[in-house]
């Protein structure tokens, strides 16, 4: 009787149906167009080259060679460059969440006197900024150039996550915790470190995320103010992989050698897409279960 009553309450309607039906069509051919370059890519860094330029790798590789990545850490640029960007991603997220939790404590306090004030001017920030030349002639003036400084101070703190981790911090912290500290004699530091903090992690997980990513995909600020090479991150240094590896065809008489040449520097194109993306995909597994909750909570503004 129960399971016959189960049954009919969870029984569908004919439009109902049809809408589960149509959504789960969709998802699933959102998901093959998502999916199918990235197993695309991982299967054309891993096939001959003859392979992919004569268009056979589809779905898995194809006479399987490890030739592109051979190529790529073959340059002796490549190990510096990934220590440069683990630094610079380590480093610059640890001064990213210092940075932005300083910010958002004190702005998520009612008693802060004037936080209206300074909210307002965090978010002119976000829609008026001096420009490219000012910002570096102002990281000229302070001596940054071509030093791992250039890649830290400038991008410290992002005003759009200083306002999801103060919502966070509204949202989660009650003033009564808050009450209740300073009746004990806990000042606002240490409440912070004890309680706010260990509160947050969800928020802090995801913007650390965001911040490490960001760090790690850096290109444009290395570009601009980094010359040495022993400075600059994996990125500049996979541009310049893929850039030794291009001919012009018409300093090539042998046709066969530009189509092995050709089909070298089509996989070490995938194969340094896939270096450059396997170490974020490994770091996400480990936030993502405080990723739904915290954007979901901090994305409330109040």
């Amino acid at each position: 009787m129960a399971a016959h009553t189960k049954r009919r309450l969870i029984k569908e309607s004919p439009g109902d149906r049809v809408f589960n039906v149509a959504t789960n069509l969709y998802l699933w051919i959102v998901f093959v167009l998502v999916a199918y370059p990235l197993l695309y890519v991982v299967s054309a860094s891993f096939s001959a080259p003859s392979a992919v330029i004569s268009g056979k790798v589809w779905l898995w590789p194809v006479e399987p060679t490890l030739n592109g990545y051979e190529a790529v850490f073959k340059n002796k640029q490549l190990v510096s460059g990934f220590a440069n960007s683990l630094f610079y991603m380590v480093a610059g997220t640890l001064i990213n969440l210092a940075m932005t939790v300083m910010a958002a404590f004190p702005l998520s306090r009612k008693e802060l006197f004037g936080r209206n004030l300074f909210m307002a001017i965090f978010v002119f920030t976000m829609l008026f900024s001096g420009g490219l030349i000012p910002n570096f002639l102002l990281v000229r003036d302070l001596g940054m150039l071509d030093t791992r400084w250039a890649m830290l101070l400038p991008v410290a703190l992002s005003v759009w996550n200083v306002i999801i981790t103060r919502t966070y911090f509204q949202a989660t912290i009650p003033d009564e915790l808050y009450e209740a500290a300073s009746m004990d004699g806990c000042n606002d530091f240490r409440f912070l470190l004890r309680m706010a903090l260990p509160l947050s992690a969800p928020i802090l997980a995801v913007i650390a995320l965001y911040y490490g990513v960001g760090h790690w995909n850096s290109y444009f600020n290395a570009l601009i103010y980094l010359k040495s090479p022993d400075l600059q991150p994996l990125q500049i240094i996979l541009r310049n992989i893929l850039v030794l590896n291009q001919l012009d065809p018409t300093m090539m008489q042998d046709f066969e050698a530009l189509q092995r040449k050709q089909g070298l520097v089509d996989i070490v194109k995938y194969a340094v897409i896939v270096v450059a993306s396997v170490p974020v995909l490994l770091i996400y597994p480990f936030v993502q279960k405080y990723f739904v909750r915290g954007i979901m909570i901090g994305a409330i503004k109040g």
